[in-house]
């Protein structure tokens, strides 16, 4: 990192074509670089630069352009390669916020977005500076430029005069801009990966003749899928792998090559990657393992391995990987090391795992499913199931999204596009608990129960293992979605019928009573009970269970018939079978086995299928509600609310901890007020005659208690309901008795009677961002753990869903003989402390403890904050970046 800028301003970012570049701030040693870049130049191009013609940089000129002081003048370059690419540059200006900015890019890498991203970069670092607005001077040609500028989002203006367009633009933020940073990201990202799914080239590196060698094996596999381009073993001593021509290296090869596999140890990985990049590759598949899982020396080799591929336009999928795969005709890849691929289908499936990866894929083989692709990433060094979430969202074949997780590189991120993808499209994650040592992935702050909540918030269904992964995936890739949770049970088997009421009982649907057709049942029964049963219902469980196995087709067809005329979700625990029986399948077209949609899903036992449906139904739920909006509320000041966490960290103000710029406790009744919270005051009392005071000045009722804020999670350490001195001073009296001298008593007005006692929370986590927690302050509770959680900041429709996700809130409704409390004024609290954690990183930690929600309102009784000083932005948060 360069001692006189933040190594945040340097970056590597995806471009619009899916190839990548290195942004970074230009440098002194630079200048041969520039020369270089600008010898490449074409004269239109210099023209709109400069105005005129400039055929050469003098030696003024280049010193100039390549000392800065980062601060009144700044120049991003972006480099691929060890080349310079492209150059943006401010000079600050009178009035001082406002600064003079240009741009040039390289004719050959016009186009390809790098003025757009630079121009993100480049103002993020000029707001860190103090520049409000940028000033271009354009000649009317240039409409790659003023283009540039009023595509940006920014609020831009313009006026022409003595031949030059003038263009100033407003840095603020607003929704159109980051709309359009969202948007370039997705498109660029999802373009990344059709590179490498579609690639019309592939070569194998490290495909020797030995049999069942990694590379070997990832060949054969190429070749028996019949894929549609040219693959091209590279052995350095042979002349032919599996009766196809060899190469001695990478830069031998006659044609073009789009995808590279790398099958060779890990020592040789590094050069091999420059090679690739020399002779133009775009992606790479590392399937060799010796690096990150193997220590700090394989994790340093993976970090280099990133860095060169991505400096030279390339992403990688691994290390430690079993490969990539695509079932589309057109490309009919499979660059993995498993043989058994399933057949076409609706199912875009990525796993961590390269250990797990083949039984994976025969699990999904054997259940009759088909994929449309698939991604193992290994390690994760580079490419991750986000980039794999931008491509699957615009891809036409995938209908159904499956991840399995080890770790999530940008938890914010993952949560933010999982919340707009799975509006269209379902995903279906198992996150395993534990992170493995060869991955980049950062150490949450959260539990995973917390990790369960936020899914849900983003519409994500986490199931807890890999056979309910399959489960719900063959229900959501072939069945319509339930439009409710009413289940009808039709069945030959009163056992297996039983069992499946009770599921659904358990689970958390209304089963209507299950129809018993008795164990001769054919064809002609099934469909007339299942016409009978599906216009009441939103989903029905078929089971046929014949006692002797024989002929059931016409069962099945008769299945299929009714759900397809009803339109509703059937499922089935048909004869035992598991996945996608033959008889159950609506055939695909010519040349595809595949079941498609409109096939029965069969289940082993009635409640697997149930616990498949009833995750089904709260996805179905989720889809149906509104995607809401953080609502606008009044009374909110963050601009008063930063100041007081910057004089707090600064350690001025009433706080404990540290010294200035630690770790800060404080009372967080300002900040609170700063948002429209009121937190009721508690007056502290050395003496029982002092409470009296203060009860008399607050007015009746009154309650006397610890002040000490961890006495509020033990039960007898408040006397509530006092109306007269007498009871104040006995109620000091007890509770010194019960506390001892040394712990400080307060009064506190009584609040409204009776009420249901809540907790509310805030934790900051470094990349998940701020957290909203909630649960219910009674001590049962607090000791089962019953808290929930969202992702600041709140909608109204959050707000709701966090106060109804705890077990306990039935007793927020008016039931098991609770009266009924105003929930609405505690989901505006809610909502109110999500625009507070989202505005203010640096609340590590806050606690309302106790909020008391009544038929009239809420009452904040107490409220701590832990602050800590913010020193590296999260990675969801700036212009784009590969993180």
């Amino acid at each position: 990192m360069h001692p006189q800028y933040p190594a945040h301003w340097e970056a590597d970012v995806v471009l619009s074509d899916g190839g990548t570049a290195h942004v970074r701030p230009i440098r002194p040693d630079d200048a041969g670089m520039l020369r270089s870049f600008y010898s490449r130049l074409s004269a239109e191009s210099i023209y709109f630069r400069y105005f005129g013609p400039r055929p050469r940089l003098t030696d003024k000129d280049v010193v100039w352009f390549t000392n800065v002081d980062y601060d009144n003048r700044v120049a991003l370059i972006a480099t691929i390669g060890t080349e310079m690419v492209a150059v943006v540059r401010y000079d600050r200006v009178q009035p001082r916020d406002h600064a003079e900015v240009a741009f040039l890019v390289e004719d050959a890498h016009q186009g390809r977005g790098l003025a757009a991203v630079l121009m993100e970069h480049l103002r993020a670092a000029a707001r860190e500076r103090g520049i409000k607005t940028f000033i271009a001077d354009v000649l009317p040609g240039n409409h790659r430029m003023t283009g540039l500028f009023r595509q940006a989002g920014y609020t831009a203006q313009s006026q022409f005069e003595d031949g030059v367009v003038r263009m100033t633009l407003d840095l603020s933020s607003t929704e159109t801009a980051l709309e359009v940073r969202l948007a370039r990201e997705h498109r660029a990202e999802a373009r990344s990966i059709a590179r490498l799914l579609t690639p019309e080239s592939v070569a194998v590196i490290g495909a020797s003749r030995e049999p069942g060698g990694i590379g070997q094996t990832v060949l054969r596999n190429l070749l028996a899928a019949d894929f549609t381009g040219p693959v091209y073993p590279v052995h350095r001593h042979v002349r032919a792998v599996a009766g196809v021509r060899a190469y001695r290296s990478v830069s031998a090869i006659d044609g073009e090559v789009d995808l590279a596999v790398l099958a060779v140890p890990a020592e040789g990985v590094l050069d091999l990657v420059v090679e690739c990049a020399e002779k133009g590759v775009k992606g790479l598949v590392v399937v060799s393992s010796g690096f990150g899982e193997t220590g700090q020396e394989g994790r340093a080799r993976q970090e280099e391995l990133v860095r060169i591929a991505r400096a030279y336009g390339m992403r990688v999928v691994g290390p430690n990987c079993l490969g990539i795969a695509n079932t589309d005709p057109a490309v009919r890849l499979n660059a993995t090391l498993a043989a058994t691929l399933p057949g076409r289908g609706r199912v875009g499936f990525f796993s961590q795992s390269g250990a797990l990866g083949t039984a994976l894929l025969q699990r999904v083989a054997q259940r009759g499913m088909g994929i449309s692709t698939f991604v193992s990433a290994g390690n994760r060094a580079d490419v991750s199931g986000n980039d794999l979430l931008q491509y699957w969202e615009e891809d036409p074949a995938t209908d159904v999204i499956l991840l399995y997780l080890e770790s999530i590189g940008n938890p914010r991120k993952f949560t933010r596009l999982a919340r707009r993808i799975s509006r269209s499209k379902p995903i279906v994650v198992v996150k395993s608990r534990g992170v493995p040592g060869g991955h980049r992935a950062p150490v949450l702050a959260l539990p995973d129960t917390a990790l369960s909540s936020l899914f849900a918030q983003a519409g994500v269904i986490r199931v807890d293992d890999l056979v309910q992964l399959f489960d719900v995936a063959q229900l959501l890739a072939h069945q319509p979605l339930p439009a409710g949770p009413r289940v009808g049970v039709v069945g030959n088997s009163d056992a297996l019928t039983l069992l499946a009421e009770e599921a659904c009982a358990g689970a958390g649907l209304q089963p209507s009573p299950p129809v018993n057709l008795g164990a001769p049942a054919g064809a002609a029964e099934f469909a007339e009970a299942l016409r009978s049963v599906l216009p009441e219902v939103d989903a029905v469980v078929a089971i046929y269970m014949p006692p002797i196995p024989g002929d059931c087709r016409e069962v099945a067809e008769a299945l299929l018939e009714v759900a397809r005329e009803s339109g509703k979700p059937v499922l089935a625990t048909f004869q035992g079978a598991l996945g996608m029986p033959a008889d159950l399948r609506v055939g695909g077209g010519p040349g595809d086995d595949s079941p498609q949609r409109g096939s029965i899903p069969s289940y082993p036992a009635p409640e697997e299928a149930v616990r498949a449906l009833a995750h089904v139904v709260r996805y179905a739920h989720w889809r149906r509600q509104p995607p809401g909006t953080v609502p606008s509320v009044e009374g909110i000041d963050t601009a008063a609310a930063r100041e007081i966490v910057a004089a707090a960290l600064r350690g001025e103000g009433v706080a404990a901890g540290g010294a200035a710029g630690e770790e800060r406790e404080i009372d967080a009744t300002a900040l609170l007020a700063c948002y429209g919270i009121e937190v009721w005051p508690a007056h502290l009392a050395a003496g029982a005659e002092e409470a009296v005071a203060a009860a008399e000045r607050i007015g009746w009722p009154v309650v006397v208690k610890s002040a000490d804020p961890e006495d509020a999670r033990r039960a007898g350490t408040v006397r509530v309901g006092l109306t007269e001195p007498a009871g104040v001073r006995q109620a000091y009296a007890d509770l010194a008795a019960l506390h001892g001298p040394a712990t400080p008593l307060a009064v506190q007005r009584m609040a409204p009677q009776p009420s249901v006692p809540t907790v509310v929370g805030v934790t900051q986590d470094r990349y998940f961002g701020g957290v909203v927690t909630f649960g219910l302050g009674e001590v049962t509770a607090r000791l089962l753990g019953d808290q929930a959680y969202r992702l600041a900041p709140l909608t109204a429709e959050d707000a709701a869903e966090l106060v109804r996700s705890v077990r306990a809130a039935p007793l927020l409704f008016g039931e098991y003989g609770y009266q009924a409390v105003a929930v609405e004024a505690l989901e505006e609290l809610l909502v109110r402390v999500g625009l507070l954690a989202d505005a203010l990183p640096e609340v590590a930690r806050m606690e309302l403890d106790q909020v008391l929600v009544s038929a009239s309102g809420v009452a904040v009784l107490g409220a701590r904050a832990v602050l800590r000083p913010v020193t590296a932005l999260r990675p969801d948060v700036g212009p784009r970046r590969l993180s």
